[in-house]
């Protein structure tokens, strides 16, 4: 066996799996790695963020579009306590990292060297990670490290992925030691779980029985790479398709059957259909709070009155919010296989009673497709100062093509893009949307372009989120990535400030941008900002000027801010509910709850 020090070995397993960018920061406990990273430069690719937060919502976003992943390496205690909230982002969503933190020497254990945490156990970083990683290895040899390194990758990628965590104490990434590489972990998708005959069957059934069926995607749809298979079900079948944010555009949004998303800032058409569906269809989504409109009945969704079949590779999904009349433990596409196999063998002809009870929902679906086109269309043809939403939202659509990539953020932005943004394809609109950790747009971004160097990518991010990483821009010129950031920029947490607002009786406190006692509206000149940084940049105050200032970014190809001011006092229509117990919710704008006969009200 090669004679190694521990930090070549990582190295060369990193290139061994494929992964192209390390994406970190340096520190006197990871020092050991830039040695051989520098060596092995022309294989693997360190790229320095000048904060940890973004070079983990970098590989997020990166393995979002590629469905590969990436690397973040930080340092002993608070460069490594940097990247928690971004690996709960990832975690919470199901996107793989490969996260390398320093801890300090292990004859140093327990002693309180430099940034060594220690008050329940020894060097127990781990413990911190614990909660937002899949699963936290240390290894304290450098003979530990093959097994270390096999089973952390393995563990990232299969079943549903997430991110994982290396500790390794500083002298691990020294020393030297016999060992051999480990084996490639397998590729995200090379193991599939699959349902039974049986379960297949019932399945079918109960679609094929269904009067008003709907199908509803998620992330799990994403990740199964399943946007054939769904297509070709739902068309075959004539069934309408509802998507989390995370599963928006494995259906075309602009096909027919695609309804779009559901709960309080959804569309009219998907809650209008959910909650009065006879079969919900659920494929690898998890029915939290937003898709849900918190589990009240009568606004998205009628459980248990409505027929449920979950579908997910997480068994920890299948009944957590709802529990399903037929849960299957199995991957999306392969399930979704199975079924199409299914009709095949039966040789089942869609005619009948089965074509009739089909025709009229659909009809029902383009009587209230068409009453939330007559609702919102007037205000995207509106030109105004500040700019209303609804134009960011079309001008943005307008000048992306197909597969162009859209990174968002969180807050107010992201409202109007879950409710108006027509995805694609898959892959094209990343959210954080378990988490909803404030930066992932603006610097996810940055790891998206790296997956997809011939695509344009537009983050679209708040100047709340957009002003907790400024550095991004930095990054953006060092490396050379062209990405387009267009703030969506109202003077505030808007978001906060509207609910706000409407618990406490109208008053404002702690949510706007002020300068001075007049309460006059603050921020920094973003785009001077910006080219104090080296990115060109533009200031829009008029939707006449949008869409070609976004044209030239995109054209420019190189790194480009929009500082866009948009009206914070126009708000998304809510067409479900959104509960935060025990303040009273509001009912929908456009739209109302609908509890069939037989429903218990809960």
């Amino acid at each position: 066996m090669p004679r190694m020090k521990g930090a070549e070995l990582i190295t060369e397993y990193l290139i061994a799996n494929d992964i192209p960018y390390v994406f970190g920061i340096c520190g006197h406990g990871n020092v050991g790695m830039l040695d051989p990273l520098y060596a092995a430069r022309d294989r693997i690719k360190l790229v320095s963020p000048r904060h940890e937060q973004v070079a983990a919502h970098m590989a997020d976003a990166y393995f979002r579009v590629r469905h590969e992943p990436a690397a973040t390496l930080t340092s002993c205690g608070p460069g490594s306590a940097n990247i928690v909230m971004p690996l709960a982002c990832a975690l919470t969503d199901s996107s793989a990292v490969f996260a390398i933190t320093a801890n300090v020497p292990t004859s140093q254990f327990n002693r309180s060297p430099f940034q060594e945490i220690n008050r329940h156990y020894q060097a127990d970083f781990v413990n911190v990670l614990r909660p937002v990683v899949k699963r936290s290895f240390q290894p304290t040899r450098v003979d530990m490290l093959p097994l270390a390194l096999r089973q952390a990758m393995t563990t990232m990628l299969s079943g549903r992925p997430g991110p994982v965590n290396i500790d390794v104490p500083f002298n691990v990434f020294q020393e030297e030691d016999e060992v051999e590489l480990p084996p490639p972990a397998p590729p995200l998708n090379a193991q599939r779980s699959g349902a039974s005959p049986e379960e297949i069957s019932r399945a079918l059934d109960m679609i094929l029985a269904a009067q008003r069926p709907v199908i509803f995607i998620g992330h799990g749809v994403t990740l199964s790479e399943a946007s054939r298979e769904l297509t070709e079900f739902a068309k075959k079948l004539g069934i309408p398709v509802i998507s989390s944010p995370n599963g928006m555009g494995c259906l075309d949004m602009t096909d027919a059957l695609s309804l779009g998303f559901i709960g309080r800032n959804g569309a009219f058409p998907a809650n209008e259909a959910g909650r009065r569906s006879d079969l919900v269809i659920a494929i690898g989504a998890r029915f939290d709070d937003r898709s849900a409109s918190s589990w009240m009945p009568g606004y998205s969704w009628n459980f248990p009155h409505t027929k449920l079949i979950h579908v997910d590779v997480d068994a920890a999904e299948l009944g957590r919010n709802y529990p399903p009349d037929l849960g299957i433990l199995a991957d999306a596409r392969t399930f979704l296989r199975q079924l199409l196999a299914e009709l095949n063998r039966r040789g089942v002809e869609i005619g009948g009673n089965k074509a009739t009870a089909t025709k009229a929902w659909l009809a029902d679906i383009a009587k209230w497709r068409a009453e939330w086109d007559k609702f919102v269309r007037p205000n995207f043809e509106i030109h105004a100062t500040p700019m209303r939403p609804e134009r960011v939202v079309a001008d943005c659509q307008a000048v992306l093509p197909a597969d162009g990539i859209v990174c968002c953020d969180v807050g107010v932005s992201h409202n109007w893009y879950m409710q108006f943004w027509n995805a694609r394809k898959p892959q094209c609109m990343l959210n954080s949307w378990g988490f909803s950790g404030m930066g992932f747009g603006a610097a996810g971004a940055l790891g998206a372009k790296l997956a997809a160097p011939d695509r344009p990518v537009v983050a679209v991010t708040g100047d709340g989120c957009f002003t907790m990483v400024p550095h991004v821009l930095c990054t953006a010129v060092e490396y050379n990535i062209p990405v387009v950031w267009v703030i969506w920029n109202n003077f505030g947490w808007v978001s906060i400030r509207d609910i706000q607002l409407g618990m406490f009786g109208g008053r404002e406190y702690g949510t706007m941008f002020h300068q001075g006692a007049n309460k006059k509206p603050y921020n920094p000149d973003l785009a001077a900002w910006a080219k104090a940084a080296g990115v060109d940049a533009l200031t829009v105050t008029k939707s006449q000027d949008f869409r070609g200032a976004l044209e030239h970014a995109v054209k420019a190809n190189k790194p480009f801010l929009i500082d866009a001011h948009v009206d914070a006092e126009v708000r998304p229509p809510s067409t479900g509910a959104w509960e935060l117990p025990p303040t009273p919710y509001k009912e929908p704008v456009f739209g109302q709850r609908f509890i069939p006969d037989a429903a218990p009200v809960k």
